[in-house]
């Protein structure tokens, strides 16, 4: 695990904080106090558009054009169409004279906050050129209260890792990017989706940063789902391929002040198993314990813990776009 520097009486000698230099912190989150956060399932809950007028103005003066570039509209997947996703495409875009754009996809927790976790990224997208794919899978899906059922991959019959991926294809069909591999962020209910997505296909990933996850599954052969993954065969037609996981760069990421337990620690919620809090009662010791777990099997991961920081996903993002940024430049470094 690659650690970075934190006050030792903070923390565990294993576990390090994440800091930015000042300036480079500051650019990054001047974008990113637009959106307004306010603290809730998914670290937001209301948002401006944190889009720049200088970005909205470079979209072109094109009717057939101007939605297809920059912040674009919201599209139902053919795939499935209850579920839908929007792109934030670099200005400036021309399919014939690109090189194919990196994608990056950015996966909403429970409060469903998608076109704000898209739009944070949307400074990140000019610089580095690259799509963010930003899925919105809606609560009560197949049951009218459910808020819970994409993070456990799925929900009777439903496949959402599917889902995504489809998603991917017919973003494919629409703009010259590089869709064979990705790299995917997720906070909070995210971030559940998120590592669980990753052990299901690994082949596809380039980069994964897992975000503030309330409740984990270890790689434990030992216990059913969604605690562990003795039946993970039985139950998605895939075995864990360790070797894939190896080869995927591997961000665990969560606020140093993440510690509140009364949404994660629910006995008798939907969402619930018994034994979720042997790992840890608080989210950062349970992310502790799955960079721990990981470490074991050889999966080389970063544990960035941000300091000061509560339960709020776009406070945790300049950290996430600066390891994503070091992923997007080594690509570029070994193709070019």
């Amino acid at each position: 695990m690659e650690t970075t520097t934190a006050p030792a009486a903070d923390f565990p000698a294993r576990v390090a904080s994440f800091t930015l230099p000042d300036s480079h912190y500051l650019a990054r989150v001047n974008v990113l106090v637009r959106v307004q956060a306010q603290c809730s399932t998914d670290g937001m809950t209301t948002h401006s558009n944190p889009i720049s007028h200088d970005v909205t103005t470079r979209r072109p003066r094109d009717p057939s054009r101007y939605y297809q570039v920059g912040p674009t509209p919201f599209y139902a997947t053919r795939y499935d169409q209850r579920f839908s996703y929007g792109l934030y495409v670099p200005t400036g875009y021309a399919r014939q004279a690109e090189e194919p754009l990196p994608l990056v996809v950015v996966m909403h927790g429970t409060g469903r906050a998608a076109e704000a976790y898209r739009d944070a990224f949307a400074e990140f997208a000019e610089q580095y050129r690259c799509l963010i794919v930003a899925p919105l899978f809606p609560a009560g899906i197949g049951d009218p209260g459910d808020l819970h059922n994409f993070k456990f991959i799925e929900y009777e019959g439903i496949r959402f890792d599917d889902i995504l991926l489809s998603i991917l294809d017919e973003v494919q069909e629409r703009y010259h990017v590089a869709a064979d591999r990705f790299s995917l962020f997720g906070f909070s209910g995210g971030g559940q989706f998120a590592h669980r997505f990753f052990y299901l296909h690994p082949d596809r990933l380039t980069a994964v940063s897992i975000g503030a996850p309330g409740r984990i599954t270890m790689l434990d052969p030992q216990q059913r789902w969604w605690l562990g993954t003795a039946d993970f065969e039985e139950r998605f037609g895939r075995s864990i391929d360790l070797e894939a996981m190896r080869r995927v760069r591997v961000q665990l990421v969560v606020g140093a002040q993440d510690t509140e337990t009364w949404e994660i620690n629910n006995r008798g919620g939907s969402n619930w198993m018994d034994g979720a809090d042997a790992i840890g009662r608080t989210r950062v010791e349970r992310l502790q314990a799955l960079s721990k777990n990981l470490d074991e099997l050889g999966v080389a991961n970063r544990l960035d813990l941000v300091p000061g920081v509560a339960h709020r996903g776009l406070l945790v993002i300049p950290a996430v776009q600066d390891f994503l940024a070091s992923v997007l430049t080594e690509q570029r470094a070994t193709a070019g």
